[in-house]
């Protein structure tokens, strides 16, 4: 890479805003200096927006027309709050000022200039479920053979959109992403693709990707256009950059021009979405497509303190493909982060509740001010249940809690009928699974369920003498299913569960939901949680309890209606901060997730998630991590990126249960109480 020597900061008394006493040396830079290629490799809690909002502000303040500057953002509302505060800012409205998402952007300048690629201006947007629809209608195209194990519209949606912010072909992505799909289907969705190219063309429409690829399309077909939109875009701003894909970073190359005035912010120790087509090459290579680089450096975090960074660095350090940066902060030493092993996933859960329990009572945490954050959804099993029966609040952050999600809806479902065979929910849920039983026949078919005094005499009844044969086969299906249950023990519910799992209900999963292996891996993690009890009828309760509980009191706590800690997966807790940060399961093959072993990139992108979840912490940290898997079978092996970390960056916790269910602390060295641990429950009692 390129070395520069930064010029002396400039004296800015002659702009209405004084950028010396507003920013950082490191912000002041990037503000005053950012002409010409420029990389900003902004660390976590660095105050990046504030940068590139002061960066756009200066611009305007040094006479740079509005119209002249492109301000591209990765959410609506990111846009919208960096040109609300650029408008605070200067105190006035800088109208021409071309800010928005990528997709935004792209949907103005083609019904500006589409026309140069045969692009009508008055083209529909598809959203998601339009887009669902016309894949749909493109079945009939390519005789989808009449298989109830084809890939449904969703699947084929996502494996297009795949293949088109990845800039590859639709074998290629089956094979990488989807490779539990029949290999026999591949040339079928290949049409259906295609079909669904030439539909939306002749509809005059465009799905969200399109927008990419056709703005990315008419810089490549219309020199004239390129060369009149890289002129026109004196200034290109561009936020997230870790997360842009393929496209997105070509778009971006295209606009650059001859002044090359182009200024990417981002932190490619914070790209974790290439299971969404991001592309971490983007910002690594930036330096390569643009010879002429600036590479400034935001290392000044406003989050968290010397301990968390320190070992926050230690961690990504480790990564080979990274630009080098160490955070550091100027906020006031604090405790080390722990590190605490526990029995088990009860444990954990026993021991995060308590400890939440303290720091609302004796530190006086307000419970919005903690956070569990965890790699995979399963993970917030246990814990989930000891949070309602504790009744402490609890929000699940990007969406439902474990026992409300679909597939775990329709395996307690199974359950339920077998407990009740009057349990008409759970037959409509279940009925409904099937290919080719909608709502009008599952209720044709429980009318006469609920007639019948057993579950014997359900799977033996003559359907076929009154539904249609197609609606029959779907109940063939129900009928082996309950049949393979009925010789299982009642009160085995992991048997149970597992049998489902293995039945045809694992094809159903394959071909309704892209993130497939994530729904098994939630189903695997239940079959072993289900192996603790040894009463259907108390699972049932807990899982009831589970699904009911609204988080509306707390105990000691009046006003705890309005709050409520976060529970999220990392993914989805990027940009956020909590004060107290709890980070779960930190056992090899959970996080690590087990399919990255063998693969060294997924391997730094899986460290970059670590990475990512402890840097949301402000003030204090907890790694926890159980010595066996549920039911006890398995001994875990500590997270290998717990293992390359130096001891001195964390305090380890660790506790041992004594006679009885008693818990106690064996750490000498930690100022933590042996009362602290005697409150906590060992085990919860089956």
């Amino acid at each position: 890479m390129k070395q520069y020597t930064l010029k002396p900061i400039e004296n800015s008394h002659n702009f209405s805003i004084d950028y010396k006493k507003e920013l950082n040396e490191e912000q002041y830079r990037v503000v005053t200096q950012g002409d010409g290629p420029c990389l900003v490799l902004a660390g976590a809690g660095s105050g990046k927006t504030r940068a590139l909002v002061y960066r756009v502000a200066y611009l305007l303040e040094k006479g740079v027309k509005p119209n002249r500057i492109l301000l591209a953002t990765f959410t609506n509302k990111a846009a919208k709050e960096m040109l609300n505060r650029i408008e605070v800012l200067l105190k006035s409205q800088p109208r021409g000022l071309w800010g928005g998402t990528f997709h935004h952007l792209g949907n103005r300048l083609l019904r500006m200039y589409g026309k140069h690629i045969g692009l009508e201006p008055n083209f529909n947007i598809l959203d998601e479920e339009d887009s669902k629809t016309i894949v749909k209608s493109c079945y009939g195209s390519v005789a989808v053979p009449d298989d109830k194990y084809f890939p449904k519209a969703d699947v084929i949606r996502k494996i297009i959109s795949l293949g088109a912010n990845l800039a590859r072909p639709v074998a290629e992505i089956i094979e990488d992403r989807f490779s539990y799909l029949d290999k026999n289907y591949i040339s079928l969705i290949e049409g259906i693709a295609e079909n669904y190219q030439a539909k939306k063309k002749s509809a005059n429409s465009l799905d969200y990707d399109d927008l990419l690829l056709e703005w990315n399309r008419l810089l490549l077909a219309s020199a004239e256009i390129r060369e009149k939109l890289a002129t026109q875009f004196q200034y290109i701003l561009v936020d997230e950059y870790q997360d842009t894909n393929h496209i997105q970073g070509e778009i971006i190359n295209h606009l650059a021009g001859r002044e090359q005035n182009v200024l990417v912010v981002g932190d490619d120790s914070q790209s974790i979405y290439s299971f969404r087509g991001a592309e971490v090459r983007n910002i690594l290579t930036f330096p390569e497509d643009f010879p002429n680089c600036k590479t400034f450096r935001l290392e000044t975090n406003y989050r968290s303190t010397p301990e968390i960074l320190n070992l926050a660095n230690e961690s990504i350090r480790n990564n080979e493909n990274q630009f080098e940066k160490k955070l550091k902060t100027d906020k006031s030493s604090g405790a080390k982060p722990v590190l605490a092993a526990l029995a088990d996933g009860d444990q954990q859960a026993d021991f995060i509740c308590q400890r939440i329990l303290d720091l609302q009572e004796e530190e006086g945490s307000g419970l919005n001010n903690i956070a569990v954050l965890f790699r995979a959804h399963y993970q917030s099993l246990e814990l989930e249940m000891e949070l309602n029966k504790r009744n402490i609040p609890y929000i699940m952050r990007g969406g439902l809690r474990f026992f409300e999600q679909a597939h775990i809806k329709d395996i307690i479902a199974y359950l339920k009928i077998l407990n009740n065979i009057h349990n008409e929910i759970s037959w409509q849920r279940l009925l409904q699974l099937q290919s080719g039983i909608g709502s009008a026949n599952a209720q044709k078919i429980w009318q006469k369920i609920a007639e019948l005094p057993s579950l014997k005499e359900v799977i033996n009844y003559p359907f076929a003498e009154f539904i249609a044969s197609k609606v029959f086969s779907g109940w063939l299906g129900v009928k082996n299913d309950l049949e393979k249950l009925a010789a299982i023990d009642v009160n085995d519910i992991a048997a149970l569960i597992e049998s489902v799992l293995h039945s045809s209900y694992n094809n159903y999963l394959k071909n309704n939901y892209e993130n497939y292996q994530d729904r098994i891996d939630d189903l695997e993690q239940l079959v072993i949680f289900a192996g603790a009890y040894d009463s259907r009828e108390k699972f049932l309760a807990d899982v009831a309890l589970s699904e009911g509980f609204h988080g509306e009191t707390i105990a000691g706590y009046e006003d705890g209606a309005n709050e409520a800690i976060t529970l999220s997966t990392i993914h989805q807790a990027k940009g956020l901060e909590w004060k107290a940060v709890f980070v779960i399961g930190l056992v090899d093959g959970q996080f690590p997730h087990a399919k990255v072993f063998e693969k060294p990139a997924e391997m730094e992108e899986e460290r970059r998630l670590f990475y990512v979840a402890t840097t949301r912490a402000q003030d204090q940290l907890y790694l926890t991590y159980p010595l066996f898997g549920l039911g006890g079978g398995q001994i875990n092996q500590l997270s290998q990126f717990i293992k390359e970390l130096p001891e001195d960056v964390y305090e380890e916790w660790r506790v041992k249960e004594g006679g009885g269910d008693e818990i106690r602390y064996v750490d000498e060295d930690s100022d933590i109480s042996h009362e602290f641990w005697a409150r906590i429950i060992s085990k919860r009692k089956k």
